[in-house]
């Protein structure tokens, strides 16, 4: 969705020494046994590691990735995780990755789910189960704020007209979202469409004079 010439660029990558595929594979384990509450729960652990605790990826590179993985087909988080690996380690990092992360949820689901169908019309358990939804709508809330927010800065820093488009998708694409049956492909790729075509129109405007 960022329009224009991003100002953000992304770290060195390996300046910190090689990352070994079998420590991703561990790194992705502890999430996929952490990452309880679905899929913004999972991206959130996902970001925390990559970006905020290990500085694999700058916000700008963790953006760019996961729109990459919204428009190829499959499970986005996998595709994600995938991308890290395949930058860190190359493609035993990749595989080893998307390994750590099924497993232990993989073996965990299975677990649970033998388990609530014999505890499943307890009135506790009922309850604990409801409100589990409004914390993981606000850890969704936290993560949509923490990715929108380098998107928009970016796009500010190319100018009025970038933020603009910017906001504008972000607005269209969750309206058209929320009220029409549009599949999620199309409203993707038109949003990527729009984007291109607006960085083609502002680009001689944003080129400085010879």
């Amino acid at each position: 969705m960022t329009v224009g010439n991003s100002q953000v660029r992304s770290k060195e990558p390996f300046a910190w020494g090689p990352v070994w595929p079998w420590r991703l594979f561990w790194i992705w384990a502890v999430i996929g046994a952490q990452s309880f509450g679905g899929g913004s729960a999972t991206l959130y652990l996902i970001r925390r590691e990559a970006v905020e605790r290990h500085g694999w990826l700058t916000d700008d590179d963790f953006s760019r990735y996961w729109g990459i993985c919204q428009i190829e087909p499959g499970i986005n988080i996998l595709g994600l995780v995938s991308l890290i690996g395949w930058r860190l380690a190359g493609a035993p990092g990749a595989l080893l990755s998307v390994c750590g992360l099924l497993l232990p949820s993989a073996g965990i689901t299975v677990g649970l789910t033998s388990m609530y169908a014999s505890v499943r019309e307890v009135p506790v358990v009922r309850a604990a189960i409801a409100g589990v939804v409004p914390a993981t709508v606000g850890l969704g809330l936290l993560l949509a704020f923490t990715m929108v927010r380098p998107l928009l800065r970016s796009a500010r820093s190319d100018g009025r007209a970038s933020t603009l488009v910017a906001v504008m998708l972000l607005l269209v694409s969750t309206i058209v979202a929320a009220r029409a049956r549009t599949p999620l492909p199309a409203i993707l790729w038109c949003a990527g469409a729009v984007s291109a075509v607006a960085q083609w129109q502002l680009e001689p405007r944003q080129r400085p004079p010879r």
